[in-house]
């Protein structure tokens, strides 16, 4: 029997010559005639290891990593094919203390399949809630989702259940499903990791939604900034017509459901649901005033569900183990796991799943591993480019909703760039207007404008023109911003500028005068 070799096909991988590795790996095994053959795999979130190769054993997966081209003929003469010492050697690739220590429901196959073969799906329990889902009510889905405890991924944290219930109780000839890919968020990589390492299970939960609902049609709007992931998502939704996943009799029950993949030109506003359903009808992304909600009138004036796409992944667990199995991780009101992302000034930067509850240092310090530059960690920013900076005295905020709410932060997609001491603070507000400035659908004067001002103001704070008048001037920029944005682009913008400020007071000392003081 061949030796099955893992080489990831995710972007970050082939963004380091995963493709380059695979290409050259598979000429020498030609070469040398050895019986193997390559897979190419989803990541396993271990970024700071990729290209991480994978060689199944009999006692298990070996991993070895990164791994450069020139590495192979050192590799190959270790025996790798039978897990072979090596200086790049990681060992059993389930004992690696970053995997091992997390609790994998959603993310569970990322990594460990082809992504693209149904077979491999349902060998590792792929198909499971679907085919629960099939013989039950849609009130008796709706239900166990509530039951759950899920809750939106996608930064709002609104409960999944309650908005499929209100899609369910409208009136409509045609309901939608739309999954919602536009992952802008800096620091963020969950949605297109598990896009190119597990497509089916977004579509299978996609499908479950649709059954729950009333829905029949659904769409995936992704990013143009992610040409991988629409590649293979485009892929796993024609293996999934051609076997009966999808079309006029699901998995040969009575319920119907299709899909399609639709391109977004990559504007950070049309990951607010209304603005991109603007876009998905063909129009600029502009926000809607609300209501109506899109659950009553959204894609085409019709009830539809939008939900992103880790909140859709998660589902097919909760259908396959149950609502109790599900809600059983987690704390509070936050319930279930969370695919913790670690960026930015990061010794090791991944993909972290696990039950919400951890602590902020728990995950830059022991799961994250400090900073790759060596130098202390002075911030972190959780939540994407509107999410507030924490610095270490806040370090003991578990990773809850409410938690994070309650010290004016927000958890967002679960991004978090991590910053050493050589940071400028006064920088960081100052990109937080100037981004929320140039990604603004111009809709919202306090948005459109504030962020303007805004930027203006912290070159003045800089410079030192008035600065006790230009900062009040930016705390009530700041105050008007928040509650007078129509959607969050504009009503989150403060919380980095304003934590900035709060927790680095330092920072924002005009230049003349921190000289003086040295």
């Amino acid at each position: 029997m061949s030796v099955k070799i893992y080489i990831p096909g995710d972007s970050g991988a082939v963004a380091v010559g995963a493709d380059r590795l695979a290409t050259k790996l598979a000429t020498e095994l030609k070469q040398r005639n050895l019986d193997a053959r390559i897979i190419r795999n989803g990541s396993r979130g271990l970024y700071w290891l990729e290209p991480m190769v994978e060689v199944e054993t009999k006692t298990g997966r070996v991993a070895y990593g990164p791994v450069k081209v020139s590495d192979l003929d050192g590799l190959l003469e270790a025996g790798l094919l039978e897990g072979g010492d090596h200086p790049l050697a990681l060992g059993p690739t389930e004992d690696i203390a970053f995997l091992k220590h997390q609790t994998r429901l959603t993310f569970a196959r990322c990594g460990i399949t082809d992504p693209l073969s149904l077979d491999e799906y349902q060998g590792h329990g792929g198909l499971a809630g679907l085919a629960n889902a099939v013989g039950m009510a849609p009130e008796a889905i709706v239900a166990q989702v509530t039951e759950s405890g899920l809750r939106g991924r996608g930064g709002a944290g609104f409960p999944t259940g309650i908005k499929w219930r209100t899609v369910l109780e409208a009136d409509g000839p045609q309901k939608y499903i739309i999954c919602n890919a536009d992952e802008g968020d800096s620091g963020t990589f969950a949605d297109r990791m598990i896009m190119e390492g597990d497509p089916f299970v977004v579509i299978e939960g996609m499908i479950i939604a649709g059954i729950a609902t009333g829905a029949t049609k659904g769409y995936v709007y992704l990013r143009s900034e992610y040409p991988h992931a629409i590649s293979v998502m485009n892929r796993a939704v024609e293996i999934a017509r051609k076997n009966n996943m999808l079309g006029a009799s699901v998995l040969d029950s009575d319920h119907a459901f299709d899909m399609e993949i639709r391109v977004g030109a990559g504007a950070y506003v049309c990951g607010e649901e209304t603005a991109l359903l603007e876009s998905l009808e063909g129009r600029r992304g502009l926000v809607r005033a609300k209501p109506p909600l899109p659950a009553h009138k959204g894609f085409l004036g019709r009830p539809t569900v939008v939900n992103n796409v880790i909140s859709l992944a998660s589902v097919p667990i909760i259908m396959d183990k149950g609502a109790e199995h599900y809600r059983d991780f987690g704390m509070g009101r936050s319930r279930g796991t969370i695919p913790v992302q670690i960026a930015g000034n990061a010794k090791h930067g991944g993909l972290f799943e696990a039950a919400f509850g951890m602590t902020l240092g728990e995950l830059i310090d022991d799961i994250g591993g400090g900073t790759a530059s060596g130098r202390p960690v002075k911030a972190v920013q959780v939540g994407g480019p509107l999410g507030a900076y924490f610095p270490r005295d806040l370090f003991d905020t578990p990773f809850d909703y409410e938690a994070f709410a309650a010290r004016d932060g927000l958890i967002g997609h679960a991004g978090i760039v991590v910053f050493d001491d050589s940071a400028d603070m006064l920088k960081q507000a100052r990109f937080a207007f100037e981004f929320c400035a140039v990604e603004s659908c111009g809709k919202c004067t306090p948005c459109r404008i504030g962020s303007t001002r805004g930027v203006e103001v912290i070159d003045n704070i800089r410079d030192g023109i008035e600065p006790d008048k230009q900062v009040a001037l930016m705390s009530d920029l700041c105050n008007t911003m928040k509650f007078g944005s129509l959607c969050a682009l504009g009503g989150f913008t403060p919380y980095p500028v304003m934590s900035a400020f709060t927790h680095f007071p330092d920072d924002f000392r005009p230049a003349s005068m921190s000289q003086a003081a040295e």
